[in-house]
């Protein structure tokens, strides 16, 4: 019995072999008849980014429905070119809408929705947004939206070309008045081509396109409002209107895909192909891999149980073990007047123990015996790294009812306390926040270079820089820190932090290098020296612009200005020269933009930017401008009302209102 069951398990992973040499020739037959349809241009300009005017109510819910709504559309955009999705309930419930135009192919389409969603969150923590590209529009609002047609935000864009002659306007005109009536009646989608010859050859081109929640009616009214504000571009050669529920322009040149003009038609062929190919394929594998499965998910699971449990054990016989009713009632049995904190991975109190030392434990939401890998990732790092620019841990308790962390406790808050609270920016004078900015550099460097494990941190901002009574940093919350190892160029990894903090290529595609490390304290070494924050436009006090931080800093530097965004409340000692601390801090505010900068490679290492910080008679480079500062791009509104300091005391993991960190 036992040998014909091992016979059997030896046929089906032989099949499975071959079944995974015949899948990639299948999918590479499919995907050359796809790319067959997909010569074009995806049109990947951005027109315009409308930002809402309402914060978000609850970031850490609110953040992981908007990037799983962008993901399910992101699924039908592959398959049709167009996808809603509704994620949550409640203030934090995200609707979402994304389509491309009727004349782009199934790859263009892709490529086109992928600019959109990398440029769209920059309109956090607002929970509105839209944009507009040449090929393509996305939405994302808290309410039910898809009926909407027409709004206060529609406009119109005109061209800044040459003006056309009288003929051109004409046939503008003619093509703009068939393409609102075509699209109605075309599901949503016409583009209209004309050529009139009259002693001179003028061409027109026009592409309407509705949103395909909208029926003909809704789409029709959309149009004609389209329609009457775009024709006032006339006769300039370029125009478009971007409505609420539509697309509109026209052109002098021929932007359409030619090759296209039955785009929707081939993605339906397309996408039924794929599904056949899809189905008989599943069909082919299915029973072999169900079988399979099932044999080494009991394999796993035993595995799994093993190693939890073997972890369990050895963090217990450590001396690293705290008895969970030691720290129970060292915390007051986590009483509410003990708390700190609250984070993205539990709560933090302050404890005393019996011998008098002050601890500071973190209350996990989860328990080890169902979270043990990101249990012992925070622990296996912070236990292998010791430096005094990192929070120590003390211990761990696994085996109570919950799963702890016990840190030293640090009385003097967390950073952005002292930097953003108004009743204490006083006490943070330009020589404590100059020790603030090496030190966390410092701290940083040995992270990266460490000979041991090399760790990039992912989520550096000023809540998780916390001070001792001397005001010396202290970098803390490593549970969304990644070890890295030699040979590799990065890590691939979903993508965790906070908006404003993270790196525009591990935003956008979840490439994390510790260059992403270095872009969040290029963030926060501005933050010091403007005592503004990068997160919002506004943090306890109101601002002028409603612009980003890095958007108004890297103007102020190219008209040679940025000392008029020095922090008033910065302070000198008395035995500090006026002159030599201005000098000190512009050269901070230009490490700064270089730590910012788009390109990864261009951006020092965090040693090489502390050598820039020291060596104060080394000239530097000049930066490049940092990503997300396309006013034309971007469009903020101010906001209503005025913030408070999140939190009133340090934290171990205080991931702030704007964090996320799917897992």
């Amino acid at each position: 019995m036992e040998l014909g069951e091992s016979s059997i398990l030896k046929k089906f992973d032989y099949n499975i072999y071959k079944m995974g040499r015949v899948i990639p020739m299948v999918y590479l037959m499919l995907f050359l008849f796809i790319c067959g349809y997909t010569k074009g241009d995806p049109r990947s300009q951005t027109v315009e980014v409308m930002c809402g005017t309402h914060l978000e109510h609850n970031s850490t819910v609110y953040v992981p429905n908007f990037i799983a709504a962008m993901d399910n559309i992101g699924n039908q955009i592959r398959n049709r070119g167009f996808g809603i999705s509704s994620v949550g309930s409640g203030p934090d419930r995200n609707y979402g809408l994304g389509q491309c135009y009727g004349d782009l192919s199934s790859l263009d389409c892709v490529l086109c929705y992928a600019e959109a969603r990398t440029v769209l969150p920059k309109c956090f923590p607002y929970t509105g947004g839209r944009i507009y590209l040449d090929g393509c529009f996305m939405r994302s609002e808290n309410y039910n939206f898809f009926l909407e047609y027409t709004g206060p935000l529609d406009k119109m864009k005109c061209g800044n070309r040459t003006r056309k002659g009288k003929v051109f306007e004409q046939v503008a005109q003619q093509g703009l008045l068939e393409a609102i009536d075509k699209a109605p009646k075309n599901g949503g989608y016409a583009k209209i081509s004309i050529l009139k010859t009259n002693g001179q050859n003028e061409s027109a081109f026009v592409l309407a396109n509705c949103w395909q929640t909208l029926n003909e009616s809704s789409c029709k009214a959309c149009l004609k409002n389209a329609s009457a504000s775009v024709i006032q571009c006339l006769p300039r050669s370029e125009g478009r209107a971007i409505n609420t529920g539509c697309f509109l322009r026209y052109s002098d040149t021929n932007f359409l895909n030619a090759n296209q003009s039955n785009s929707l038609q081939r993605r339906s062929i397309i996408a039924m192909v794929v599904a056949i190919g899809s189905a008989l394929l599943v069909i082919s594998v299915g029973l072999i891999v169900g079988v399979y499965m099932w044999r080494q998910r009991k394999l796993s699971n035993k595995r799994g149980l093993n190693n939890a449990m073997r972890m369990t054990t050895a963090l217990y016989n450590s001396s690293l073990n705290f008895n969970y009713s030691t720290l129970e009632k060292a915390t007051g049995g986590f009483s509410i007047s003990n708390k700190l904190g609250q984070g993205g991975f539990g709560t933090v109190y302050k404890g005393t123990l019996a011998d008098g030392r002050e601890i500071a434990v973190k209350r996990l939401f989860f328990n080890i015996k169902h979270r043990a890998a990101d249990f012992f990732n925070e622990v296996n790092i912070i236990s292998s790294v010791e430096h005094k620019n990192l929070v120590r841990l003390l211990g761990c308790s696994c085996t109570g009812p919950e799963s702890l962390l016990v840190y030293e406790f640090l009385p003097n808050k967390s950073l952005d306390c002292f930097l953003f609270g108004p009743e204490s920016r006083e006490a943070l004078g330009w020589r404590k926040r100059f020790n603030i900015i090496t030190g966390t550099a410092e701290g940083l460097s040995y992270l990266h270079e460490n000979s041991k494990i090399k760790v990039i941190h992912r989520d550096i901002k000023a809540s998780n820089i916390l001070l001792d009574l001397k005001y010396q940093a202290k970098i803390a919350d490593f549970g969304l820190a990644r070890c890295f190892q030699d040979g590799k160029s990065h890590i691939s990894t979903a993508i965790a932090g906070t908006l404003g903090y993270m790196a525009p290529e591990y935003l956008a595609h979840g490439q994390l290098t510790e260059k992403a490390d270095v872009y969040s304290f290029g963030v926060l070494m501005i933050e010091l020296v403007t005592g503004k924050s990068n997160n919002r436009s506004k943090v306890c006090e109101s601002l002028e612009s409603s612009e980003s931080l890095l958007t108004e800093v890297w103007k102020h530097f190219q008209s040679g200005s940025v000392e008029q965004l020095i922090d008033p409340n910065i302070t000198l000692d008395d035995c500090e020269d006026g002159d030599a601390v201005k000098e000190e801090i512009m050269r901070v505010f230009h490490v700064g933009l270089l730590c910012v900068q788009e390109l990864p490679s261009l951006r020092p290492s965090i040693s090489r930017a502390l050598k820039m910080i020291l060596d104060k008679g080394k000239q530097l480079p000049e930066p490049t401008k940092p990503p997300f500062t396309d006013e034309n791009t971007m469009e903020l509104n101010e906001m209503n009302e005025d913030l408070k300091c999140p939190r009133k005391s340090s934290s171990i993991a205080n991931i702030s209102t704007s964090s996320f960190h799917p897992r």
